[in-house]
Parts: C-alpha cells; structure tokens; sequence
C-alpha cells in the first residue's frame, strides 16, 4: 500500500525519479534491467520515473536502486536537489 505524497515533497519525489532515469539512461540501462537489478517489478520503476506523477517509495527501494545504479542513495537524492537560488530566481 502506498502513502499519498504531501503537496511540500511532491516536487522532490517528481525530481527523484527524474534522477533516477536519468542515470538508468546514462548507464545504458532499461527499465527492465534496472528492475532486475534492483530486485523490483519494471511497474514499479516505471511509477518512480514517471514524470508528471509523484509516487512514494520506500528507503529499501531506493538503497536497491542505488546500489544497481552502483552510486550511493546520496548521490541520487543530490542529483536530484535544485539549491535554493535555482529554485527561488526570480524571472523577467
């Protein structure tokens, strides 16, 4: 069963998964192989991707991401982090 994301974290978990694609796409990884590799169902690595939607996930799943992207759960969470100034620019 999976927990609604709140509207402050929903931008995070959108940026997550984005990282997370990313770097599967880099690597030259499908879904299917990250899946495998991570011991998760390709659904579920589809639903963290997805990039309009916010889906939570545990920190089991996101440590075996990690460790089949073979980078740390901080470096996904880094990645995936605009720093404030990014974020709060003002535009003309």
């Amino acid at each position: 069963m999976r927990k609604e994301v709140s509207f402050k974290n929903r931008d995070r978990f959108i940026q997550l998964g984005i990282a997370i694609s990313s770097l599967r796409k880099v690597r030259g990884m499908s879904q299917e192989k990250l899946a495998e590799k991570a011991g998760i169902s390709r659904s579920l690595l589809s639903v963290i991707e997805a990039p309009n939607t916010a889906n939570s996930f545990s920190l089991e799943v996101l440590y075996d991401i990690a460790d089949a992207l073979e980078v740390t759960p901080a470096d996904l969470i880094n990645a995936s982090l605009f720093s404030d100034n990014i974020i709060n620019k003002k535009h003309d």
